[in-house]
């Protein structure tokens, strides 16, 4: 395999090292992607080496997205906001959305300039909806919330939901974290909704430990940071979140019966809250 990703869209705007593993891409190749680095899969490898469950993990957040949207198009939400977009793995956000309803409109956020680069392919929608993409990163939430695509894609009197899948244990907790997500509750108007997935060490620390160290060993673009599940909790401060809370992801809504083996594999909690009235 060579160092340079199939890349379609656009070309980035950016310059990307491709010595320095990304999260993004990370996940790409642990997804089965094909938009990845030799930094990248040395990290991937090396992280499954210590931690195989991370794969399923990852397959795992994925189908918990898909649940989540469907569950929140369900109730009529019709405006998302996805930060940490990730490379396109379809079917991705906006397709699940304008699935359930063709309406839907989407605005991306991501700091990778590879996902950039499929700009193209996430700004594909629907007739009746639109999608949008901000180049920015979750650490500096007034620059997606000041962006012009953000506004200019969703209304600002209609309900937002906010997605944050898999993206916040890629934030140090000097970075604050929880002032982040704050500020972009602060910044969604009445009836939105927050989804956010995460990491955690709760389930086998010691491997979910030596799996986080790849990415700092690595000099990862971001560190991986697996929060229990108190940790993770705090994050819907602002929200009541709906049944059955904040879980395992194969425990969230699932579509049939839960295999036993998943919720030893599966390290992310993920949850659904709706903003708090008034």
């Amino acid at each position: 395999m060579t160092d340079q990703p199939s890349l379609g869209g656009p070309p980035p705007q950016s310059s990307v090292d491709p010595q320095v593993p990304h999260p993004a891409r990370i996940y790409d190749y642990l997804l089965g992607g094909k938009d990845h680095y030799t930094a990248d899969r040395a990290a991937a490898e090396e992280t499954i080496r210590r931690a195989p469950q991370v794969r399923e993990s990852a397959r795992a957040n994925r189908a918990w997205m898909r649940r989540a949207v469907r569950y929140l198009a369900g109730r009529g939400v019709r405006q998302f906001l996805d930060i940490g977009t990730g490379i396109p793995t379809s079917p991705n956000l906006h397709e699940v959305a304008q699935e359930a309803s063709p309406d839907c409109r989407v605005v991306y956020a991501d700091n990778d300039p590879v996902v950039l680069a499929h700009a193209r392919a996430l700004l594909s929608s629907t007739p009746q909806g639109r999608t949008a993409y901000v180049q920015a990163d979750v650490r500096r939430p007034d620059e997606i919330l000041t962006a012009p695509e953000l506004w200019s894609t969703l209304d600002r009197d209609r309900p937002v939901a906010l997605m944050l899948s898999a993206i916040l244990h890629f934030v140090r907790d000097e970075e604050d974290p929880g002032g982040i997500v704050a500020a972009l509750r602060d910044a969604l108007p009445p009836g939105s909704y927050l989804a956010l997935s995460h990491t955690t060490n709760d389930i086998q620390p010691e491997r979910a430990a030596n799996a986080a160290a790849v990415y700092g060993e690595r000099r990862a673009a971001a560190l991986m940071v697996p929060r229990p599940l108190d940790r993770v909790t705090a994050f819907f401060d602002g929200f009541d979140v709906v049944e059955p809370g904040v879980v395992q992801l194969p425990r969230w809504h699932p579509d049939g019966p839960v295999p036993p083996r998943l919720l030893d594999e599966v390290w992310l909690y993920g949850g659904v809250g709706r903003l708090h009235d008034g």
